[in-house]
Formats: C-alpha cells, structure tokens, sequence
C-alpha cells in the first residue's frame, strides 16, 4: 500500500509539495505540477500517516533553516547505478555542489556522466536525495525534475543556512 499526502510550503517557489510512502519508507517527493495527476491515480490513498508527517516535518524544518540532514528511511527504487549515484548525492554536505563528472568518478565510473544525469532524473524523492547539489562542469544550473527555479531557490537556501549556526 502506498499512501500520499500534500502540503502548502507557503514558499512560491515551491508551491504544494507531495510527499508518498509505504507503511516504513518513504518512497516519493511530488511537485505541484505532478499533484493532479498523483491525485487521479489509483496507486495511492491520500492519508497522512505518520512517516510521512514526520518526513514533511523535516521537511518543513530544513526550508526553514533548522535542519540540513535529514533522518528517515528513504525507499530507493532503481537499478543498481542508480541507487549508487543517489547513494552519492546523499554524502554532497549541506551547502555544496559537486558536478555530474564529480559523481561519476565518486562512484568509480568516471565515463558515466550522462548516466549519472539521468540517474538524477529517475530520482523520485528529490530534496531528501539532494539531486538539487549536481551541477553542470561549468557550474551552471542545468537539469532538475521540479524546474531550475526550484533548483535555484534550494541551493540558494542552503548557501545563505549554512552560514547559520542551526539552534537545537
């Protein structure tokens, strides 16, 4: 059974979020242009359990600056690279960058930049893996599921929260 619930970030640039799950894993993150579509679907029930409450919680706490790692289990669906670049992104620190090549040769497959690339476009919980930290080699924006100018907002984020110190 996998259940899906969405809430209002209040931030324009992100609009409604969807955040799917089975019983004990975390299985997706929707954006507001996936959420009709979610919606009509047969796959989910619109529920909030309690993952997935505990996962918005985290996530409202990381857009508000009082979190940057999060802690819940992430239910990785994809081939074996996959799950290795997104293993990867999920070792990129709070706050930085690393390249499609960068990551390519993190997981000793130094060739396999276009790959890496699509591996981050099969990524279905963006932000919780933080495909947003992959850059193109010339440090541009390039690519990201939600649009760029969500791309843009989260690593705009973490640069001006990572010179804060988090309160406990």
């Amino acid at each position: 059974m996998r259940y899906v619930y969405f809430y209002n970030t209040g931030i324009k640039e992100l609009g409604i979020l969807g955040i799917g799950a089975t019983e004990d894993k975390i299985t997706d993150l929707f954006f507001e242009y996936e959420i009709e579509n979610i919606k009509k679907s047969s796959n989910y029930i619109i529920k909030e359990t309690t993952l997935i409450k505990k996962a918005a919680s985290q996530l409202f706490e990381y857009l508000n600056g009082k979190r940057r790692d999060f802690n819940l289990p992430l239910l990785k669906e994809g081939t074996d690279f996959q799950i290795s670049v997104w293993n990867e992104l999920l070792k990129i620190p709070y706050g930085e960058t690393r390249s499609y090549k960068d990551i390519a040769i993190a997981i000793n497959n130094e060739k396999a930049v276009r790959a890496v690339g699509m591996a981050n476009n099969r990524n279905k919980i963006p932000i919780f893996i933080p495909c947003h930290r992959v850059i193109g080699s010339n440090k541009k924006l390039v690519g990201y599921g939600g649009g760029l100018e969500i791309k843009e907002f989260l690593l705009n984020l973490e640069k001006r929260n990572s010179l804060k110190k988090i309160e406990k």
